[in-house]
């Protein structure tokens, strides 16, 4: 029995470890990816994907350039990849997602922005494709071989009018 009445721990078993805070702090950069147990918060820039079970919190200023998966994400700051959130999502103003997210609810205050598909309830949880990540040349912004960008390219529907006002 563990020294506070906890759950033995049985010989070769690591010990559930409670999920705490981590946080990437302003002028902070981390290229790679984040796994945690317990809560990412993002004030800096993280290159690479973002795993938390709790939350991942992208505070006003902090930057993900990759995907997050966790269980709840709320974003202040700006997210260029795909969000899955098992129970919700929440965009505050000035923040914006350019990938799609898929999630059962989600939140998005007035000047919060996504460039991508919404899927959200059950049937979208279920239905997830698991993600396939190709590894990038360091420095490349190219997209490589016949992949496709998970945020779709604008074409203007209709070309401006044009008048002698200038409006």
């Amino acid at each position: 029995m563990g020294m506070f009445g906890g759950k033995p721990v049985q010989e070769g078993e690591q010990p559930e470890q409670a999920g705490g805070l981590s946080i990437v702090a302003v002028g902070m950069t981390i290229r790679g990816d984040i796994e945690s147990s317990g809560t990412v918060k993002i004030e800096g820039v993280v290159d690479g994907m973002v795993a938390a079970k709790s939350q991942v919190l992208v505070a006003k200023g902090g930057l993900v350039r990759g995907d997050i998966e966790t269980r709840e994400a709320i974003i202040g700051g700006s997210v260029q990849g795909a969000v899955f959130a098992e129970e919700r999502v929440e965009l505050q103003p000035g923040s914006s997602v350019a990938g799609d997210i898929t999630t059962r609810r989600i939140l998005v205050a007035e000047g919060g922005a996504i460039n991508g598909q919404i899927r959200m309830g059950e049937a979208a949880l279920e239905g997830r494709p698991v993600p396939v990540r190709e590894p990038r040349a360091a420095g490349s912004g190219s997209i490589p071989g016949n992949v496709r960008p998970s945020v779709p390219v604008a074409r203007v529907a209709v070309p401006p009018r044009s008048s002698s006002t200038g409006f």
